[in-house]
């Protein structure tokens, strides 16, 4: 069995000894987290995920703390849905790790949904959620060819019933990341997203990302844009990060369903248009003809892609694509990586960026 020591100590915090483990195996395709899958001898199937450790110089602002976010998704999302993994036993950090440019807020208590509890400063094991493991395996991973275009017109559809009702959750009195990282929960939108541009913007700096345009330039154009993200009013449920490898796929070729939607640890409390990035990533969502069928089936009403919806959804593709290019600095990515960012993400940045400004001089 492979299963590191850390592993190991948590699953003895939870009363697992190794006579139990039937079987234990490292998952692939996540960048950030530790995560191993876990079968155990009386049937159990379970993932355990241990982020790492929160030094300076290895995090994005947004994501000290993220097992704050996974386990508020994961215990708001569940009651919607079946295909969302379960919460057994969690623990967090007993606050955030502050770094010297950094202004965070101390993590709030775990949700009551969640059956998460903050870690003692002398915990043997850190942060950790150990979660039920849902069937299938990553859409991604599922060959080309291999799924007729028929399936996967009607997989789509499913996606977006599931995906609208992801969406008719509603947070607390506030939007933003529940973990704080960027600081408490704010009181409109606006101010939620100009504090999550604002950090990537400043990481960008810090980490002399390399950008297509100059952060104080990105800065004054997101400012001029902000006013639009006061047409949101209510904090939904947003995931954030719906590509390929987090949906995974269950069943036969000709019969398959959506079996989980993991990896929540990227949600927030805000607008959720900006789902639809990563749900059609380097692609236009307005072409998705099945997933807007499914999803309009799901909320009750189709989306309207007025100038509201295409200048935010501008602005989140602006967001997501920032990240994406910033984060290959702390996680020092190798240099093909580092190649393919700059080839395939940079050029959708500059057409997002036109995107807001097409928008803003039309609107002008």
């Amino acid at each position: 069995m492979q299963m590191n020591e850390t592993t190991s100590r948590v699953l003895r915090a939870v009363g697992v000894t190794e006579e139990q483990i039937a079987t234990c195996a490292p998952l692939a395709g996540g960048t950030f987290n530790a995560v191993t899958r876990v079968a155990l001898t009386d049937g159990s199937d379970w993932v355990v995920k241990i982020p790492p450790p929160a030094v300076a110089g290895t995090l994005m602002s947004y994501e000290r703390n993220l097992l704050v976010n996974e386990i508020e998704f994961y215990g708001r999302a569940g009651a919607s849905t079946a295909v969302i993994p379960h919460v057994l036993h969690s623990e967090l950090a007993p606050r955030f790790t502050q770094f010297p440019e950094s202004s965070a807020s101390p993590a709030p208590p775990a949700s009551p949904a969640s059956p998460a509890s903050p870690a003692s400063p002398a915990s043997p094991t850190g942060p950790y959620v150990i979660m039920s493991a849902c069937p299938g395996r990553p859409w991604n991973e599922i060959a080309p060819g291999a799924m007729s275009d028929a399936e996967e017109r009607r997989l789509r559809n499913e996606l977006g019933r599931i995906v609208a009702r992801l969406h008719s959750v509603t947070g607390p009195a506030g939007f933003g990341y529940p973990g704080q990282a960027l600081g408490p929960l704010s009181p409109t939108w606006r101010q939620a997203f100009t504090a999550m541009t604002d950090a990537v913007l400043t990481d960008a700096d810090a980490y002399r990302a390399r950008l297509p345009r100059s952060t104080a330039g990105i800065r004054a154009l997101f400012a001029a844009a902000s006013p639009v993200l006061d047409d949101v009013t209510r904090p939904a449920l947003v995931h954030f990060d719906l590509w390929q490898g987090n949906l995974l796929v269950d069943g036969e070729p000709g019969a398959r369903t959506i079996g989980g939607i993991i990896d929540g640890e990227r949600m927030f409390w805000g607008d959720p248009v900006a789902d639809f990035v990563s749900l059609a990533l380097f692609a236009d969502m307005e072409d998705d003809a099945d997933f807007l069928a499914g999803y309009a089936q799901g909320a009750g009403r189709p989306v309207v892609f007025d100038a509201s919806v295409r200048l935010r959804l501008a602005l989140y593709r602006c967001y997501l694509y920032l990240i994406m290019l910033v984060e290959t600095v702390p996680r020092r990515v190798p240099r093909e990586h580092l190649d393919w960012a700059w080839t395939e993400v940079a050029p959708q940045l500059v057409s997002a960026l036109e995107d807001v400004d097409s928008a803003l001089r039309a609107t002008g």
